[in-house]
């Protein structure tokens, strides 16, 4: 059956990787997994956004991608060793920081895709979700922490499982039973996407026994992090259901 995430949205899906920094929000200094790359994203005219979330050193859940801050600052620290407040402070000339609650709540229209980067952002991750289900997937390249996060949306009081993709380990069963022509059934078990590269260390992920399989048993293939529109289109022409791109603009136009 397919989960409510995925009904009345466009084919191919378009996920917009950490929101859309267009060329002038670039010039602006605005930053991925921010409140105005979110809004750019929306004006593009994307149903989903990619994006990422950590706890802070007040245990909120917040949208950010990295371990640390230094890529986008300098500042070595972990994120999880911050105060939301102080991320406010720094996100406040690049876009706006974002926890899942205001995420969820300033883009009701918008369906969200959060992969979850840490053991300690699973349990309340739950809370924050429970109420927004059928417009939120949970992954995490851990099959474990996927799990955990699921399981506590559900403990949370939601009416059904948000939709949920396979981490690492489910990727590389289905991958091997697939090129076995053996059944991936067990394994894709309440999993409704496989989200994947086209290819890792010089090794095809998305083959076409994969695309079959997946079809086979309803569930949607997205390839990442596809930034050309040649490259959209020949993935959706083999069989792909969408795309993650940080060009979630492009994407749409050439794909609509």
């Amino acid at each position: 059956m397919t989960h409510p995430y995925f009904e009345k949205a466009r084919l191919p899906r378009v996920l917009a990787h950490r929101g859309l920094v267009t060329a002038a929000g670039e010039d602006s200094g605005v930053w991925e997994n921010s409140a105005a790359a979110f809004a750019a994203a929306h004006a593009a005219g994307a149903e989903y956004i990619e994006t990422d979330c950590r706890v802070t050193a007040d245990g909120d859940v917040v949208l950010f991608h990295d371990q640390t801050l230094t890529r986008l600052t300098g500042d070595d620290r972990a994120v999880s060793s911050v105060s939301t407040g102080e991320l406010r402070e720094i996100f406040a000339d690049h876009g706006g920081l974002l926890t899942v609650a205001e995420a969820l709540a300033s883009f009701p229209g918008m369906r969200f895709n959060i992969d979850v980067k840490t053991d300690a952002a699973a349990r309340p991750l739950g809370t924050a979700v429970a109420d927004h289900v059928r417009r939120v997937l949970v992954t995490s390249f851990s099959d474990a922490r996927r799990r955990a996060a699921v399981a506590a949306v559900l403990q949370a009081g939601a009416e059904m499982r948000p939709a949920t993709s396979g981490g690492s380990s489910t990727i590389a069963a289905l991958r091997a039973l697939s090129a076995a022509r053996l059944s991936p059934a067990r394994v894709l078990r309440d999993i409704d996407a496989v989200q994947i590269p086209e290819r890792q260390r010089g090794l095809r992920i998305m083959t076409p026994a994969l695309v079959r399989a997946a079809r086979r048993h309803d569930v949607e293939v997205h390839v990442w992090t596809v930034n050309d529109a040649d490259d959209m289109r020949r993935i959706i022409a083999a069989g792909a259901h969408g795309i993650v791109s940080d060009r979630a603009d492009l994407a749409l136009a050439t794909l609509a």
